[in-house]
């Protein structure tokens, strides 16, 4: 491994952030003297982030925490356009209202892992709309379109794959590489930003960045991407059978996230434990040796850190509660997840199986059921037609719904 004399890329290196990164060495001796101001781009395409983002977060997290700036950039403009990178069809467009509003939720979650405020270290949180919608398409096209050439913007992944796949790829989502990169040229012009931060997907988006800047005279311009973050079976990260593993809390419960983390594979724990928590690196070592049953004991760590550092540590060290006494006691447990359904003409336990968002289909559901996988009030249900009714109410008003060990939910009549 190579031994850098920052703390910030040598923290980086050892936890498993980086993938690649532009002039190492100069990069090396700005943050030897704490002048990196970093920055992240989040695009406000949904009400939440979901945790596929959360290794962008803990990178800005890390620049802060070892004496660099952070910049926080939505994507209010951008947003508006569409990134292309890794997708095969275009985004849905989105209302000036929704995008605003997305924006107020996923904003939501940087105070937990950011320092804002007007010193010198605090982190900012800027939106490129304040300088994107006032640009005048014929000055933008003079003074920041000449710069690019459609022969390399051809040759760009985000554009290249969809063209080979013959996707259609719009005009306005064509432009979207060279928004992102004048955002870096503005970001470095107004606060002095000096390296953009990205998944392994936004290195030609970044480089172009860096690119315009030298351009258009802004000091030297750094990148630094992330490797794509899968599970050792090889699915994306963030991605479950009942749907994104969501950041606000509105959107997935304490439980649900401590949960998620709970159920990693044996051989990401040590890997997601440097990713994800802030424990130290020898605590981390000592975790991943254990075998065999006690490699558990790793994950409920994991959990509890990597809920703390998001809904903080009491809701966490509750919800690994909750957990204890659902799986060890048999417990209904009222800290669990907890859906409304209208009881009252009853609704078949496939359907409130979907609904609880154990299964995307009533056939998903009917296998478990088949396989022996599916429980009401921690009783095996055997009959697929089985009706949910207030008569199954247990004393505590609730049903609980569990599928296999570790998948349970609360049914409150509504």
């Amino acid at each position: 491994m190579t031994t850098y004399k920052s703390d910030f890329l040598n923290t980086l290196s050892s936890r498993g952030y980086i993938h690649q990164y532009s002039d190492a060495a100069g990069l090396d001796d700005l943050a030897a003297k704490g002048d990196v101001t970093a920055y992240i781009g989040f695009d406000c395409t949904a009400k939440s982030l979901h945790v596929g983002s959360l290794v962008q977060i803990m990178l800005l997290h890390w620049a802060q925490e070892l004496g660099q700036k952070s910049i926080a950039l939505m994507g209010g403009g951008t947003t508006r356009v569409g990134d292309p990178s890794g997708r095969d069809e275009s985004r849905k467009m989105l209302t000036l209202e929704d995008i605003e509003d997305n924006k107020r939720g996923i904003q939501q979650v940087f105070s937990k892992f950011l320092r804002f405020g007007s010193g010198a270290k605090d982190a900012l949180m800027i939106d490129n709309a304040e300088w994107l919608t006032k640009l005048n398409y014929l000055d933008m096209l003079r003074e920041i379109g000449r710069h690019f050439s459609v022969n390399r913007m051809l040759a760009m992944d985000s554009v290249k794959l969809r063209l080979e796949r013959e996707h259609e790829l719009t005009f306005i989502e064509f432009n979207y590489m060279v928004l992102q990169a004048y955002d870096f040229t503005e970001l470095a012009r107004r606060y002095g930003c000096n390296l953009q931060m990205g998944g392994s997907d936004q290195w030609g988006n970044i480089v172009n960045g860096i690119d315009l800047g030298r351009r258009m005279g802004t000091h030297q311009l750094f990148a630094l991407t992330t490797p794509l973050i899968t599970l050792a079976s090889g699915a994306k990260m963030g991605k479950t059978a009942s749907g994104a593993v969501w950041l606000n809390a509105d959107m997935l419960s304490p439980y649900g996230y401590w949960q998620f983390w709970r159920n990693t594979e044996d051989a990401d724990v040590g890997r997601f434990l440097r990713l994800f928590t802030t424990l130290p690196l020898a605590e981390i070592e000592k975790l991943e040796k254990l075998g065999g049953s006690e490699i558990n004991d790793a994950k409920k760590i994991l959990a509890v850190e990597a809920t703390a550092l998001l809904h903080g540590r009491k809701v966490a060290e509750d919800a690994a509660e909750v957990a204890r006494k659902t799986f060890e006691e048999g417990a209904s447990a009222e800290g669990l997840p907890t859906i409304e359904i209208d009881l009252s003409a009853g609704v078949g336990v496939l359907q409130a199986n979907v609904l609880a968002g154990f299964a995307a289909s009533n056939s998903e559901a009917r296998r478990s059921v088949q396989g022996g996988g599916i429980r009401v009030n921690d009783v095996l249900v055997r009959d697929e037609k089985m009706q949910l009714t207030n008569k199954n109410l247990n004393s505590e008003g609730v049903i609980k719904l569990s599928m296999g060990k570790k998948k349970h939910v609360l049914i409150k009549p509504k």
